[in-house]
């Protein structure tokens, strides 16, 4: 073999050894800087407090800070782009729910694809949303506020933290199944929309229990329902609207994702992390008392769920003919 050509069969092999070893590297010290969490509500919804509880797990549990950043708007997709057009290095993660793989039906247009194009990393909880009342509305239980909404057809006002949010399909599910008629207001998150439903400008929301359950505890808003189809063991009093509408669930599940293309092993890395943190027994109480189930398990048993909720919340966008604003 000529010498020249035996050189440079030599350098294409040490530039392969060198890619394998920076390769290997990378995911032994990953992180080795900060990582930024980026979330597609504003601060003080239910999004946002998960975000801060898994941020704070994974930074004493991987030895960097998880900065938890907002990036509110467009029902999320704000956020979910620029996760989708970062590097894939570990390094800017999004947290993920439901709102998520609903969007992937109700637009059209968007400049990703987010059952493609996010990599799913790790489910975190699952969680309830909670019919909530102003005080004004005269009714304790669900079949008082159903007769109350069929007597005022079209009188009260549905808040809800954006158009395709789970709060706002939940709500559509419930009128659907129920038959009733109400004006469905859509906010910039869930701490606007609790806002105006504290200060009386809507009457109704169904609202996600992490971000809600304070206000329940405190006597701001009345509880009158969960929507998962069993009870919950933070609220064990609170029946459960499938026990007035039979067949009624809706519920909201909250994960993390990262950049399509991110390498295996510090998806890996991240999915142990976050499964071994969610058996704590202090931060799986934290997370009991905000209505969340654990949901522990692989990357690919993630991925499957939001499949599958895209799926369920997508007929449910068609029978109610949503569209984006």
């Amino acid at each position: 073999m000529p010498l020249q050509r035996r050189q440079f069969l030599q350098l294409g092999v040490s530039v392969a050894s060198l890619r394998t070893l920076s390769h290997v590297a990378q995911v032994e010290t990953y992180p080795a800087r900060p990582v930024h969490l980026i979330v597609g509500f504003p601060p003080g919804g239910g999004n946002d407090i998960v975000a801060r509880l898994m941020g704070q797990c994974l930074s004493e549990r991987l030895g960097q800070p998880f900065v938890i950043e907002n990036r509110p708007g467009a029902a999320s997709n704000i956020a979910t782009e620029v996760v989708v057009r970062a590097l894939p290095d570990g390094y800017t993660l999004l947290l993920t729910e439901s709102s998520d793989a609903i969007n992937a039906t109700l637009y059209d247009n968007l400049n990703f694809n987010f059952l493609r194009d996010i990599a799913p990393v790790a489910g975190i909880i699952r969680v309830p949303n909670i019919l909530l009342v102003h005080s004004s509305i005269p009714t304790n239980t669900v079949s008082e506020f159903i007769a109350y909404a069929k007597a005022n057809p079209g009188k009260l006002a549905m808040a809800s933290p954006g158009i395709g949010s789970v709060s706002h399909l939940s709500g559509e599910l419930f009128k659907v199944m129920t038959g009733i008629n109400m004006l469905h207001v859509p906010y910039r998150g869930l701490a606007p929309a609790l806002t105006a439903l504290l200060g009386g400008q809507v009457q109704v929301i169904f609202a996600s229990m992490p971000g809600s359950i304070e206000y329940i505890k405190a006597g701001k808003l009345r509880a009158l329902a969960i929507t998962t189809a069993t009870r919950s063991a933070a609220l064990p009093e609170l029946a459960a609207i499938n026990e007035f509408v039979p067949g009624y669930e809706a519920s909201l599940s909250y994960g993390v994702g990262a950049p399509h293309n991110m390498p295996a092993e510090i998806v890996e890395k991240l999915n142990k992390q976050i499964n071994s943190s969610l058996i704590d027994p202090k931060v799986k109480a934290r997370f009991a008392d905000l209505g969340g189930t654990p949901l522990t398990g692989s990357p690919t048993g993630y991925g499957k769920l939001i499949a599958d909720e895209a799926e369920k919340w997508g007929k449910v966008i068609r029978a109610a003919n949503i569209k984006p604003e």
